[in-house]
């Protein structure tokens, strides 16, 4: 039987007269990755606060691990804000031995797993530099690794990805993928919808504060159908709304077939205006075509 390891309910939180959280419940179960997503302004970051006491909900019940967050918790968890912040003048191995030792490590096995983390990201070299003299994205593994140093129960995100490259990027989705396979439940917030699509098992997607598609990720997808054809190709897509709506990028499109069209009825105008495709799969439409469409 599933395990709630975060349950949110009925959650209202107002800034003065502003309402920024309208009812929003949903719940995180132990041992899976879970997405948390919203344009800007929608009230991610806000529920997460309010889950983690740093801010107060005007109203509802937020639980972890089936009480209310206090610091007694602060061992299980792992959490990274939006909003980075390093000692900038201490060393890189000093600080995380020292955030180790703060979530309850001794200095042998903190320096032993700083150490690890370091050759995992390639920052074994700068061990005694000055955080300072880091570049941002090696400042932002050294958050990283901060935040999983104690190796937490629940591990949340809030846009880890930011200021990445890809191959970065690539190899923090491999870490938290690895996270989650060694028993840690991962909650992260991102606008990168194809790392939702790749590691994330459900997830929650809120708009203007209110919750608006929720569940496994396979299922909130084919809530909006089956019939989006993926499609590689070479040419210039030509529009034509009577058959179709389409987003494309680096010759690759998803296209939406209109009311009653077909989509062997789109690849034959595709042909007949030369377009050459390599590959065209029909599928549900992707998180990033659904995010368009509802926010």
């Amino acid at each position: 039987m599933s395990h709630n390891i975060i349950s949110i309910s009925n959650l209202y939180k107002s800034f003065g007269s502003t309402e920024v959280l309208h009812d929003l419940s949903f719940e995180v179960e132990e041992g899976e990755i879970f997405a948390f997503l919203g344009a800007n302004g929608s009230g991610k970051t806000t529920t997460i606060r309010c889950l983690l006491g740093i801010c107060k909900a005007s109203s509802g019940e937020l639980l972890i691990d089936n009480q209310p967050f206090d610091y007694s918790l602060t061992s299980m968890l792992g959490y990274l804000p939006e909003e980075r912040g390093l000692y900038t003048t201490s060393r890189v191995l000093e600080t995380m031995v020292y955030f180790g030792e703060i979530k309850g490590l001794n200095r042998k096995e903190a320096t032993k797993r700083a150490y690890e983390y370091l050759e995992r990201v390639d920052l074994l070299d700068k061990s005694n530099t000055e955080i300072k003299k880091l570049s941002s994205g090696q400042q932002q593994k050294i958050q990283l690794g901060i935040t999983i140093i104690n190796r937490p129960r629940l591990l949340i995100l809030d846009e880890p990805t930011k200021g990445l490259d890809p191959v970065n990027r690539s190899l923090l989705m491999n870490m938290l993928t690895e996270l989650n396979k060694a028993g840690s439940t991962v909650v992260f917030i991102t606008h990168q919808m194809e790392e939702v699509e790749k590691i994330a098992d459900r997830l929650v997607m809120i708009k203007e504060g209110r919750g608006i598609l929720y569940g496994n990720v396979d299922e909130v997808k084919r809530q909006f159908g089956i019939n989006t054809i993926h499609l590689n190709y070479r040419g210039d897509l030509p529009e034509n709304s009577q058959l179709y709506t389409f987003t494309t990028q680096n010759h690759f499109a998803e296209i939406t077939p209109q009311k009653n069209i077909t989509s062997e009825a789109i690849i034959r105008f595709l042909l007949e205006k030369d377009i050459k495709i390599s590959k065209f799969q029909i599928a549900a439409p992707s998180l990033q075509e659904i995010f368009i469409k509802v926010s």
